[in-house]
């Protein structure tokens, strides 16, 4: 096979490929999402913990404890919304990487599991925050209406 046959099987298959890069974005996105839109969930359920954790056990730097509480939460819960729907998509993942980057880091003793996952999910975030919300988003219908 030769260069020129290479070509041709790819232009064949760019349609295929690119769709599959969507799907994987999709997938992504809502996988990610749901983390963090848990995490938020279970802080709100019981609010006493929640602050007390930030205050004993959560080293977050640079913030009182309280404000870090109402902020983190707050990203947990608005910032997984924007990133399922494709809305904000790059503003929304950088959020989420930066909670994501947080947390690891104000916990003193990670498990490696636990340091796996939050590197899995940076990995996603970072992947998103590079290539947006692609054509399954709200971002990419937006663009087609304003190009209009």
């Amino acid at each position: 096979m030769n260069i020129s046959s290479y070509y041709h099987l790819e232009q064949k298959l760019k349609p295929l490929l690119g769709a599959g890069e969507d799907f994987f974005n999709v997938i992504i996105r809502l996988y990610i999402a749901q983390i963090f839109f848990r995490s938020g969930l279970t802080k709100l359920r019981d609010w006493d913990s929640t602050l007390f954790l930030f205050e004993e056990e959560y080293q977050v730097p640079l913030l009182p404890p309280d404000i870090a509480a109402y902020l983190g939460t707050g990203g947990e819960l608005l910032l997984p919304v924007l990133l399922a729907l494709g809305l904000f998509t790059r503003f929304a993942a950088s959020g989420l990487f930066v909670v994501n980057l947080v947390a690891a880091m104000s916990l003193a003793d990670l498990s490696a599991i636990a340091w796996l996952q939050h590197a899995i999910w940076g990995t996603g975030a970072m992947y998103i925050m590079l290539h947006g919300g692609a054509h399954f988003s709200v971002d990419y219908l937006l663009k087609k209406l304003w190009l209009k």
